[in-house]
């Protein structure tokens, strides 16, 4: 017998092991969750903590840097997404000393916290009469965060970035069409920019139920549920809608000089109750393919897993209208909505 032989088969069997067992977490790391604490009857971020270690959840995004959930994520090698919420865009960007001082008090002072992406501020848009009043304050937010994390030696380690809704898209079908508002122009343009020269990613909510209840005469639920063949659109089979409204904003980056970005897709999920189409079953259909389907790439940029955070950890008895309170996987109790493997 060659021992020399079988100790290089087994080796190369190692290493292929290996890389398959790297390849299937990567894949399996895609997906996050979104941890709102919009509710009155919620576990603590410790017991959230823990929930999301048992059920193999890597990834969360919280909305503002809560004191006692940054504690609780200390050493648990979960990693952040991290919120400047909207309110405090404001103060951000008025100087650099304020940047300076909330890095400092929020991710500096937890070195043991796996810091991922910074959000400066989430679905701030010209449109909106609830957020337009913030639209000064995104870019020079987005600069002071930026220079505050660089300065700290971490510009390396944390992504700078903003959280945008789609309807900032005018053109939307077929996806290689897709293209910005006019309207929206002269606020998108210097943002995707600055994401450009800081090789950082868009930040994307997605949420193809909504676009679904809006237009149910052209589209089918089964396209937005993961579980039709698809369609062609503009000579091209899409598998289902959200990598049509993905691919639609991926046209649109490129159409405004940002071609070379990544989308993170920062929320997405199917509410269980409370609205239009809203059952158990539905959320469970829609979150479950999510999960699979991002591990593959969309028709625009294939074989790329989508890192996706899903819309959300629990159901939010405090939100309103009455959908928003039932988008959670877990129930407050931690118990499980419907069977799903992270």
């Amino acid at each position: 017998m060659d021992y020399t032989k079988n100790q290089s088969i087994s080796a190369m069997f190692l290493l292929g092991l290996f890389i398959i067992m790297s390849t299937l977490d990567f894949t399996a790391a895609q997906t996050g969750v979104c941890y709102g604490r919009l509710g009155n009857n919620l576990p603590t971020p410790s017991d959230v903590v823990a929930l999301c270690n048992r059920n193999n959840i890597r990834r969360m995004r919280i909305y503002d840097p809560d004191q006692s959930v940054l504690q609780a994520l200390r050493g648990s090698n979960i990693e952040l997404m991290l919120g400047v919420p909207n309110d405090q865009l404001q103060s951000i960007a008025a100087s650099q000393a304020n940047a300076n001082t909330w890095v400092q008090n929020n991710v500096r002072a937890y070195p043991t916290v796996r810091f991922r992406y910074i959000a400066v501020g989430n679905e701030v848009s010209p449109l909106n009469g609830d957020t337009s009043r913030f639209v000064q304050f995104v870019l020079p937010a987005l600069q002071n965060i930026q220079t505050a994390i660089s300065s700290a030696g971490l510009g390396n380690q944390i992504r700078v970035s903003t959280s945008i809704e789609t309807g900032l898209l005018g053109t939307t079908y077929p996806p290689a069409d897709g293209a910005f508002r006019s309207d929206v122009a002269s606020y998108i343009n210097p943002i995707i920019r600055f994401l450009v020269n800081n090789r950082a990613p868009l930040l994307a909510n997605i949420y193809p139920y909504f676009s679904y209840i809006n237009n149910k005469a052209q589209i089918d639920l089964r396209y937005a549920l993961f579980t039709s063949d698809g369609i062609v659109a503009g000579g091209v089979r899409y598998q289902n809608l959200f990598y049509a409204i993905l691919d639609s904003l991926y046209a649109a980056l490129e159409k405004s000089g940002g071609s070379s970005l990544e989308i993170v897709v920062s929320e997405s999920g199917w509410p269980s109750a409370g609205g239009d189409t809203t059952t158990v079953a539905n959320a469970r259909t829609y979150n479950t393919n999510l999960i699979q389907r991002v591990r593959n790439g969309t028709p625009k940029r294939p074989n790329r897993a989508i890192e996706t955070y899903i819309f959300a950890l629990f159901d939010e008895n405090q939100k309103n209208p009455e959908y928003e309170k039932h988008f959670g996987v877990f129930l407050p109790n931690r118990q499980l909505k419907y069977p799903i493997s992270f």
